[in-house]
């Protein structure tokens, strides 16, 4: 199904283009840790935000 030449078309080159991005983002995503989102704390009362 794919061979050389569906990889010298330009699909074949999207293609490949699309999946060495998601890897990127993936390899990206992975290293990122952000800290999860708290309640504010006002004068003692909690505030929940929606």
């Amino acid at each position: 199904m794919f061979d050389r030449s569906f990889f010298a078309s330009k699909l074949g080159q999207a293609s490949l283009a699309s999946v060495a991005a998601m890897c990127a983002f993936v390899a990206l995503s992975t290293q990122m840790h952000v800290a999860p989102a708290y309640a504010v704390a006002l004068h003692g009362e909690t505030v929940e935000i929606a």
